[in-house]
């Protein structure tokens, strides 16, 4: 089983941040493959079912970005599953709004997010879904960067890209993770 985990922050008031183009993500490739986030479990909303004959579980971690891995941990070992098993689509400063990338592995950069987790897991192995939400202009601070909505003129490539993580997520379950990097990493 695959489990596939959106960051982001529960409540209305984070809903169209870039902080949360994970949950974005989430959504997305929920309805896409007609999953439904009808379950409370493992401090996350969660939806079971399968692309193509994986069985998957998708998941909005419900602990705020900054305590992800109790969520992730918990998911992880409700399922039976291992750490490789894992994809984490998050947002990224590092890469401009609109471009999506897949790796596995790494360092958090900054990223409370993936700090949490890879402190939980006690490994950063795992494969990730990043989402560009590009860097803050000079002088403004990135944590109210990424608490704030993209720009009128963001919008259409950040939906392109939450669509475009969806896409990375069939692909990295369908043909494997190189596979998806050569598509995905080539944009």
């Amino acid at each position: 089983m695959k489990i596939v985990v959106g960051l982001g922050n529960p409540g209305r008031k984070y809903e169209r941040t870039r902080h949360n183009a994970g949950f974005m993500a989430i959504d997305e490739l929920a309805r896409s493959v007609r999953i439904e986030l009808n379950l409370e479990k493992c401090h996350a909303l969660l939806g079971r079912g399968a692309l193509g004959p994986e069985k998957i579980a998708l998941a909005k971690p419900q602990t705020f970005m900054n305590d992800s891995g109790r969520s992730v941990a918990a998911l992880l070992k409700d399922a039976y599953a291992s750490v490789p098993d894992l994809i984490v689509l998050h947002d990224e400063l590092d890469l401009v709004a609109g471009v999506v990338r897949v790796k596995i592995g790494g360092g958090h950069g900054g990223h409370n997010g993936l700090r949490s987790i890879i402190e939980y897991l006690g490994s950063a192995d795992f494969v990730r879904v990043r989402i560009g939400i590009g860097r803050p202009d000079q002088g403004m601070d990135s944590a109210d960067y990424v608490l704030s909505p993209f720009f009128p003129e963001e919008r259409e490539a950040a939906l392109a890209a939450v669509v475009n993580a969806a896409e990375a997520v069939k692909a990295i379950v369908a043909q494997g993770v190189t596979k998806a990097m050569n598509q995905f990493n080539q944009k």
